[in-house]
């Protein structure tokens, strides 16, 4: 198996900081990573209220290539959207409520970071 790169582990840091930011707050991760064809939801989580979240997840070390956010274009929302209800279909939960979200987490040189989280983006 391949070692993975600063990419991975920088990504890897930022979906396990949202996870503990989430289930702080309450809620449960349901799933981390799950894939197919079309494409990947970093986090799932279902909040105390009922709502499923979907959550994805943009971790950078600095602002060279700009913020995290900014990859988050039209596309990329609705591609999540349509994975959001894959997900709900194959887990037999069309119909419930659910949300977009987006986390940017920014990691400063000196190691710190800091956690940015949009809720329902669509």
């Amino acid at each position: 198996m391949k070692k993975p790169g600063p990419k991975q582990r920088t990504g890897a840091f930022g979906e396990s900081k949202t996870a503990e930011f989430v289930t702080d707050r309450g809620d449960e991760i349901l799933d981390r990573n799950w894939r197919i064809r079309e494409g990947e939801i970093d986090l799932v989580s279902l909040s105390r209220d009922g709502i499923f979240h979907f959550i994805e997840v943009k971790t950078r070390s600095s602002l060279a290539f700009g913020h995290p956010f900014e990859a988050i274009n039209a596309d990329k929302a609705h591609r999540m959207q349509r994975l959001a209800l894959a997900w709900l279909a194959t887990h037999g939960c069309l119909g419930c409520e659910y949300a977009i979200d987006v986390v940017a987490v920014l990691i400063a040189a000196e190691g710190t970071h800091t956690l940015e989280y949009r809720g329902n983006i669509l």
